[in-house]
């Protein structure tokens, strides 16, 4: 048994090294591509149609916004298709008709598509919206976006190109002062906007559509076979579908579009499952068709950490846990010691991840970006390792195959401090099994720290440490909306 447990925890910790040292690539290539000139931007010549695409469900506090935004594009009337793909259950279809006729003066084709039936989830919306579509381009936009009137303008020169089947845009975030936890999703979001998407690009690698805040060539989406509800994550599926097939994607860093992050623990869980599951589903559907692909070897690899980007929650709850019975099999065997100074080399993964982020920040707070990067990203790190039971069961439901339906992340309508959630009707209570196990884990690792004491060994203080704290604030703040409630 002490043998099984030291080979998993080694395999464990040389996947999280392994995912590092691909990290640290991608920020080599982010930095080369900054220092690559830029090449004049294209000219909108010629305006050709376009249908944007609103998937909505129950979002009763932001569809008016997101209208809004839609209603003031720079962009010719005679030319522009808007779908409101709306499988609503509640008042918001009312609110958009209401909307609608608001906006019936400035004379724009706008059609309520409204499904009885949520079939397919989102990717059944889409599909159903992209049947009846009438534009050569498709843009999409989730309901907590609020695009630029530009953002066509910006977007669509980028076609000339007929190879390129998507332009995807960079996501902002209009409410991230809002607490720490949304900074904390933030700091996150913009290191894989920034780093890992225009990296990927810069390296002829696959990249994806984020589901949101992007354009898709029609014949893309037909030619790669429609949007599939076989998996969570519809949108990173059809883009490795499209890519295998040859299509080209072109990611745009300097153009941003705003969007509303989650404030609550248990809307952030929802996206983090809907991600993770959905990440380790694609990876499973797809990355075989990837490995007999004749795709660079280069472009595999990073394929691999891609699609298999989210098990590294799962490595690092498995390494946690076993790293306290590990405490006792290194004092019980001294013989193997040299097993447990091999952990020098996972400093370089830290450090490797470190450099990732200080990138980041460096990218987005040119200003004061030590004082930020201190301040967030050590709590980053402690509230990811305190997720990683909830997102590393999800990857693991998703490699095994086992399904689950779409599950949406509520919507909050906050852009101010001063904005409240507390009587949000999408809420529920998240006091499950998953947040009774997170205390659970958050007093193991706390008997972790007790446990190195007793046995005068510090070597895992600080990982046992951050692990309590962890997932005690994950557990904090799971349960917070109910005392608030």
């Amino acid at each position: 048994m002490e043998i099984i447990i030291t080979i998993l925890y080694l395999l464990c910790l040389s996947y999280l090294f392994a995912f590092s040292m691909g990290q640290l690539h991608l920020t080599w290539n982010y930095l080369q591509s900054r220092k690559k000139k830029l090449n004049e931007e294209p000219t909108l010549i010629k305006f050709p149609n376009v249908t944007i695409q609103l998937p909505v469900y129950n979002e009763k506090y932001v569809v008016e916004r997101l209208l809004d935004a839609i209603s003031k594009f720079d962009y010719p009337k005679e030319k522009l298709e808007i779908q409101v793909l709306d499988d609503s259950s509640d008042e918001t279809t009312e609110i958009i008709l209401k909307k609608m006729e608001t906006l019936r003066p400035l004379s724009l084709d706008i059609k309520l598509i409204h499904r009885e039936s949520r079939e397919g989830f989102k990717a059944g919306a889409l599909d159903h919206g992209f049947q009846l579509a009438k534009g050569e381009y498709i843009v999409i936009f989730d309901a907590d976006f609020i695009p630029t009137p530009d953002f066509l303008k910006k977007t669509i020169p980028y076609f000339t190109n007929e190879k390129v089947g998507v332009v995807q845009t960079r996501w902002a975030h209009i409410n991230k002062n809002y607490s720490l936890l949304t900074k904390l999703q933030a700091f996150g979001l913009d290191a894989h906007f920034s780093i890992e998407q225009s990296a990927r690009n810069y390296a002829g690698s696959f990249i994806n559509f984020n589901g949101t805040c992007g354009v898709w060539r029609k014949s893309c989406i037909a030619d790669a076979g429609g949007w599939s509800n076989d998996t969570l994550t519809e949108d990173l599926d059809l883009s490795y579908r499209a890519q295998l097939k040859g299509w080209h994607f072109h990611y745009l860093e300097e153009v941003e579009t705003k969007g509303e992050l989650p404030v609550i623990m248990s809307a952030i869980k929802s996206q983090q499952y809907r991600w993770n599951k959905g990440a380790a589903e694609t990876a499973r559907k797809n990355f075989g068709k990837v490995v007999n692909s004749h795709m660079p070897f280069k472009n595999k690899a990073h394929a691999f950490f891609h699609l298999f980007n989210s098990s590294v929650f799962t490595c690092l709850l498995v390494a946690a846990l076993l790293s306290v019975p590990m405490l006792f099999i290194k004092q019980n065997h001294a013989t193997i010691a040299w097993v447990f100074n091999l952990g020098v080399i996972f400093l370089a993964g830290f450090l490797s991840i470190t450099l990732f982020y200080w990138v980041a920040t460096k990218r987005f707070y040119p200003l004061n970006r030590k004082k930020i990067f201190w301040s967030l990203y050590p709590s980053f790190l402690i509230v990811s390792m305190g997720l990683s039971l909830h997102n590393g069961l999800a990857v693991m439901e998703g490699l095994v195959g086992r399904k689950t339906p779409f599950i949406r992340t509520p919507k909050f309508n906050i852009i101010s401090n001063t904005d409240s959630w507390k009587n949000n009707t999408y809420i529920k209570s998240n006091f499950n099994w998953l947040t009774f196990g997170e205390g659970l884990l958050c007093l193991y690792f706390l008997c972790g720290i007790g446990i190195g004491f007793y046995l005068k060994d510090m070597g895992l203080l600080v990982f046992h440490f951050m692990l309590a704290l962890g997932f005690g604030s994950v557990f904090y703040f799971s349960l917070r909306p109910s005392w608030n409630g």
